[in-house]
């Protein structure tokens, strides 16, 4: 009997200790350096609502954990076989309506509540005004990589988002329209706003108002391929003064001196100009990233690797070396044009 004791006197304290884990994780949720991804370091109003309401949620599911857990903890330890049992079925109790009741319209209401909350939040963020200073964006899901494009500032990029910060006093949210060009992929930088999808054929929106500079990660959150995995998202939230630098460079056209006018020829009678845009030559692609302002770019390969002389190089030269499954095709080029093609794509900044 004693033995039996020990044992459940150290099974509940050892399930108490896992209980509070948990507890401690979430202690300090405004501690920023946990995680670039962390969903409890919110930094936009989208991201805020949605936290609000996973810690409700979280909070009624873990009250009817504990009290479920406990009910079952005390039935183990009150009502376990003693020493003096004689074996014999208890008595079977039926037909209690008062029981039935209770565990059917309380289930109910607390999916209702859960509902309505839910219900609640996605129709503040969906039916958000729009102000006349927002920043358009065109996101274009592709396998695997991700297409930007400013309508209304005449600037093309891909991978990496740039978004102004928003002041309270003087918001700029950044409106997204998300579109895919061949299957579906999903839109996710979770201290930014909650998962939104990209399907074929139909357009979703989504929004935010970064209220800290830097740079947030997400992911592709819907499986569209062997590359899904490394199709990585960049935004870089940048001041007023910073962003509206950045969108005039990116305004301007591919700039190459004449030492490299060999791999620029190389790289414009190949089948590099099928797929990829440089704007101010005859490479006019749509099915790989414009190419335009590459090197302004930290990485290549929607964040697969640095974007560094040597990666590049390799990526032109094996792309499977870098990212297995990608659409990009190695070219077959020689050693000496493989350098002059990535002597001029390094001046394209």
């Amino acid at each position: 009997m004693r033995n039996r004791s020990d044992w459940r006197m150290r099974f509940a304290v050892q399930v108490m200790v896992l209980l509070g884990v948990p507890t401690a994780a979430l202690a300090d949720p405004a501690d920023r350096s946990l995680s670039p991804t962390n969903i409890f370091a919110p930094a936009s109003t989208p991201a805020h609502s949605i936290l609000a309401l996973s810690l409700f949620v979280l909070a009624i599911t873990a009250a009817i954990f504990v009290l479920v857990f406990s009910l079952l903890l005390y039935c183990v330890v009150r009502f376990g076989k003693r020493a003096d049992d004689d074996g014999r079925e208890p008595p079977q109790v039926y037909g209690s309506n008062q029981v039935e009741l209770a565990w059917t319209v309380i289930p109910v209401l607390i999916i209702v509540v859960l509902f309505m909350a839910t219900a609640r939040v996605i129709a503040s963020i969906q039916k958000a005004a729009q102000p006349g200073n927002a920043v358009q964006v065109i996101a274009i899901g592709h396998q695997f990589w991700w297409e930007y494009r400013y309508p209304g500032l005449k600037v093309v990029t891909a991978n990496e988002l740039h978004v102004p910060v928003s002041d309270p006093a003087h918001p700029t949210p950044t409106f997204i329209t998300l579109l895919s060009a061949d299957t579906d992929h999903s839109f996710w930088v979770p201290r930014l706003a909650g998962k939104t999808d990209l399907i074929p054929n139909h357009p979703n929106t989504m929004w935010f108002d970064p209220q800290q500079t830097g740079l947030y990660l997400g992911q592709c959150a819907q499986y569209c391929g062997t590359q899904h995995a490394k199709m990585l998202l960049r935004v870089y939230v940048q001041s007023g003064r910073e962003f509206n630098r950045w969108i005039e460079e990116q305004s301007q056209p591919a700039q190459a001196s004449a030492a490299v006018s060999e791999g620029k020829r190389i790289f414009e009678t190949t089948a590099c100009i099928n797929c990829h845009a440089v704007t101010g030559t005859v490479a006019d692609g749509r099915f790989g990233p414009d190419l335009t302002h590459l090197m302004s770019r930290e990485t290549i390969a929607a964040g697969a690797a640095p974007n560094t002389l040597e990666n590049l190089r390799l990526w032109i030269k094996n792309p499977e070396a870098i990212k297995p499954g990608s659409k990009m095709p190695a070219m077959g080029l020689s050693d000496h044009q493989l350098d002059a093609v990535t002597a001029y794509l390094a001046t394209l900044r």
